[in-house]
């Protein structure tokens, strides 16, 4: 005989408790994905208000400016977006981008022109560029995951520090004269568009896909939802967290030479405040400071969004410490948008 016994009082409270489990897990797909999708309208918003304000904002050669300017920007934000991910900060990027090309400019230059007079090959001073990015990175990270010491106070006292060191090799002068690979990334096109935007792109994509189908990817964001949890699941914690790092440093000295080439000399405040602007394109674009949250199309957004709003001020002639405060305000917003659409605040 078949049996016909009623659900009982607990199956039919276990069933509604899976059914609500299975409407949250929808409304917090939809919120994840309405703050990566929540600028796009701005962007578009922006576009056309920049078309109807000025009549060379839509041409091909202004669109190709705003992307070369923001290159170097983009590649900074995608660092700060690994690092913030994993529910750390390193504000010292912003030195990155001056200390690390200005090092491999004062290697390639004579001593005449300011530099150490050791005048290495072009393609020795670019690797040395690299290196030094991935050394800041790697001593950031052993005094963060090793150490354990305050995230925030570490690199921000490495920000002061590799500010001081460059001011003091540069003696407070403006490189320049550098062989022509230090500018490629910024003047060489490919399809007319400069081979930095590329770059950036493929960056972008690049972590973008390992975030979403590699286990490093999934990873970080399980280390920056809860590191202790990470670990029991035989997660190497310490290990990623120092690679995230890493590979911070070396984007952040990409994006300096990025800078050097497109300005076409270093100065010794190259980088000065860029991570102010690094972290508004982070957060507007829906990058947690909590951790564990955001995505690179969210990121990338932001750094576009900043760039129109800023070719948007320059063509408007707004003087550069106003967009400094907007840029502020934007970040302002973002956190209450950020609390509205999420539900929590951050801490």
């Amino acid at each position: 005989m078949a049996d016909t016994k009623a659900p009982s009082a607990s199956d039919a409270l276990g069933d509604r408790a899976a059914a609500d489990r299975g409407r949250t897990g929808g409304r917090s797909v939809l919120l994840r994905r309405a703050r990566e999708l929540a600028l796009v309208p701005a962007l578009i918003l922006m576009l056309v208000l920049g078309a109807l304000l000025n009549d060379s904002f839509l041409t091909e050669r202004n669109i190709i400016s705003i992307l070369g300017a923001s290159a170097a920007l983009a590649m900074v934000v995608l660092a700060e977006s690994l690092v913030l991910i994993t529910g750390k900060f390193d504000l010292s990027l912003e030195s990155v981008v001056g200390i690390a090309p200005a090092l491999g400019a004062l290697l390639v230059l004579p001593a005449a022109q300011a530099g150490f007079g050791t005048r290495w090959p072009a393609g020795a001073a670019l690797l040395a560029i690299v290196v030094v990015g991935a050394a800041i990175g790697a001593f950031n990270g052993v005094l963060v995951v090793k150490l354990r010491l305050n995230a925030f106070i570490v690199t921000l006292a490495m920000l002061i520090v590799l500010r001081g060191l460059l001011v003091g090799a540069t003696k407070g002068k403006t490189l320049f004269g550098m062989p022509d690979a230090f500018y490629t990334l910024a003047t060489s096109t490919f399809l007319t568009i400069p081979l930095s935007v590329w770059l950036a792109a493929g960056c972008f994509g690049a972590a973008g896909f390992m975030l979403k189908y590699h286990r490093w990817g999934r990873a970080l964001y399980a280390i920056g939802g809860n590191p202790d949890a990470a670990a029991a699941a035989g997660i190497r914690v310490q290990r990623i967290m120092l690679g995230v790092y890493i590979v911070a440093g070396i984007l952040a000295s990409v994006g300096g030479l990025i800078q050097t080439g497109y300005v076409g000399a270093i100065n010794a405040n190259q980088g000065q405040n860029m991570i102010f602007t690094v972290f508004a394109a982070a957060v507007i674009g829906g990058i947690s400071l909590d951790g564990g949250k955001g995505t690179m199309f969210g990121a990338l957004t932001g750094v576009l969004l900043l760039g129109v709003v800023q070719n948007l001020l320059t063509l408007a002639q707004v003087p550069s410490f106003w967009i400094q405060a907007i840029y502020g305000g934007i970040i302002l917003i973002a956190l209450m948008i950020a609390r509205v659409t999420t539900g929590r605040a951050q801490d």
